[in-house]
């Protein structure tokens, strides 16, 4: 495999991290802001990235903005928010095809510098604030957003579960803010705190493609000026490790027709730390593939569930099983899932399941390098956790890993929660 060479500077207030290869077909632009989850900032950060892409100073409409980009042959843009763990990361992303295959001697790369920071640090005002149009468009686009959530029943039970297992921690909070803040935030104040942002978010910048650095590092040094006395260092989080002390059962009621199941397991392991590997590959046995556990015995051979998979937060060292089943099987399929935990604590699994489950989890990372977006996530894990992990290092941790690692952190894996979500005439026999 050959390892593609992540080249940083510190520039401007933010990393710059560039990788030169042929590999990508187009050019790809990432900005990500990080800061921590906070109650009083998440619903804000939902929605400065998208007031960002509605307009700029130059482009002061959408409309203007999309024919500036397809004036650079078709370049994409896109923003959003993620949870990291305890961190609130804004991402504005920009694709654009390779200079070098067009006809012409447009500066394409150039213009895409250009119009990013643009994007983040010009963004059209109305006396020295946002746009309160954009704001209001903004804020009813972020309803919607929440309202999506609650729309979809797995991802409605996945946000309860977060929400009962870590209550009083920042990961408890939804990537997507709280609705009921939304009314409270005005243009002024929104803009106070996008100027905060600027001043004191850690701030990564990721060029990829066929490019050269030196070059890139011109023009980013150009177009990027951030506020005088930026540190780039961010804000410390730490985040919150809780020790279990009884399993928490909680039940919701809503005109569902299928019942949603599920669990939540503390690790206290995250990608920082020396079990990351074991953990991957102990999830990808249990519930992560369709050749795991839960898949096996729970939805195949008990007919228990319509899914029944494992996710795991890295960054906070959590898993979450995720099940749809009939309502009167709750207590069924809670001890087949709790009997498949129990197998894995056992060790009652082949050197073959193993073999395969790491052979998944490398495709599945060589997948997601094979595009540059998906290149971008990975190395950005490195930020999260202040790792230096490359993409060989995380192969070989992967393939290292024995049957005795995975039944040790397997058995450090605690119960924390389990949530259901029943129709509203269901019980729980």
């Amino acid at each position: 495999m050959n390892q593609l060479q992540e080249i940083h500077s510190e520039l401007n207030g933010m990393h710059l991290h560039m990788v030169n290869t042929p590999k990508y077909k187009t050019t790809t632009l990432v900005i990500l802001l990080k800061a921590p989850l906070q109650a009083e900032t998440v619903t804000k950060r939902a929605l400065i990235p998208h007031i960002l892409q509605s307009g700029t100073a130059k482009s002061p409409t959408r409309k203007e903005l999309r024919n500036r980009l397809d004036e650079l042959y078709g370049a994409s843009l896109s923003v959003d928010v993620q949870k990291k763990g305890e961190e609130h990361v804004i991402g504005i992303r920009m694709d654009i095809a390779n200079e070098k295959f067009l006809k012409d001697t447009t500066p394409l790369l150039e213009n895409a510098v250009q119009l990013l920071a643009e994007v983040l640090l010009q963004p059209i005002q109305e006396n020295g604030q946002f746009k309160s149009s954009i704001v209001e468009s903004e804020k009813r686009s972020l309803r919607q957003r929440i309202k999506s959530v609650y729309d979809d029943k797995m991802r409605y039970a996945n946000m309860r579960i977060t929400e009962e297992m870590c209550k009083g921690e920042p990961f408890a909070l939804s990537v997507h803010g709280d609705a009921k803040q939304i009314d409270e935030i005005n243009e002024k104040d929104l803009f106070a705190y996008y100027q905060q942002i600027l001043k004191e978010d850690k701030m990564d910048l990721y060029i990829i493609g066929d490019i050269n650095s030196d070059e890139v590092k011109d023009k980013v040094q150009k177009y990027f000026t951030l506020p005088e006395g930026r540190t780039n260092t961010g804000i410390e989080v730490e985040t919150t490790k809780k020790e279990v002390t009884e399993v928490n059962t909680v039940f919701d009621e809503q005109d569902v027709k299928q019942g949603k199941l599920h669990m939540g397991y503390r690790t206290y392991t995250t990608y920082k730390d020396d079990g990351y590997y074991a953990l991957q590959v102990f999830n990808g046995l249990f519930g992560g593939f369709s050749h795991s556990k839960l898949f096996i015995n729970v939805r195949e051979k008990a007919s228990l569930a319509y899914y029944a998979a494992s996710r795991y937060e890295s960054h906070k060292g959590i898993i979450m099983v995720m099940s749809g089943i009939e309502f009167e099987n709750y207590d069924k399929a809670v001890s087949i899932i709790n009997e498949q935990m129990e197998n894995m604590r056992k060790g009652e699994f082949t050197e073959a399941e193993l073999d395969q489950t790491k052979a998944m989890i490398n495709n599945q990372l060589l997948e997601t390098a094979d595009t540059a977006r998906g290149y971008t996530e990975l190395l950005y894990h490195n930020v999260i956790a202040k790792q230096d992990r490359s993409l060989e290092d995380w192969i070989s941790g992967v393939n290292s890993v024995t049957k005795e690692d995975v039944v040790a952190i397997a058995n450090q894996i605690k119960l924390d929660t389990i949530y259901f979500l029943k129709g509203k005439e269901g019980t729980t026999a």
